[in-house]
């Protein structure tokens, strides 16, 4: 299998899953950026929980699903993001105000777009979820 973008295929098997209504979700691979993506996942009350398991030079990441997923994707290209733009980015990948979040890459980490917003910080939009 060839993982030309590991962080979009985790979050469109998360969102296939959320579709057809299971309780969790496997995906054959884990990295940091997905660990990070998950966290904010978790501590916005999107998942459950997850786990990363190995088993031997092999890395499974095990999702529990709440069924709180409308839509959650990548976005390709990686915008880069300035304070101003935030706005702009809502309206097009959040179907409302308040309603879901944008997941920023910023020289401090990978957060929401609220957190980034609140530190004055751009960065680089990588996903969205509501």
């Amino acid at each position: 299998m060839s993982l030309n973008d590991a962080l979009s295929i985790a979050l469109s098997t998360l969102w296939n899953a959320e579709k057809v209504g299971r309780d969790e979700c496997l995906i054959n691979f884990n990295s940091k950026i997905i660990t990070s993506v998950l966290n904010i996942l978790k501590r916005e009350e999107y998942i459950k929980d997850f786990q990363v398991i190995k088993q031997g030079k092999k890395t499974i990441t095990k999702i529990s699903l709440l069924g709180n997923i409308n839509k959650c994707l990548a976005i390709k290209p990686r915008y880069p993001l300035k304070i101003e733009d935030y706005k702009k980015f809502e309206k097009r990948y959040l179907p409302a105000t308040n309603v879901g979040i944008l997941i920023v890459s910023t020289n401090k980490g990978i957060m929401t777009h609220r957190e980034s917003r609140q530190n004055n910080l751009g960065g680089k939009l990588i996903a969205f979820c509501y």
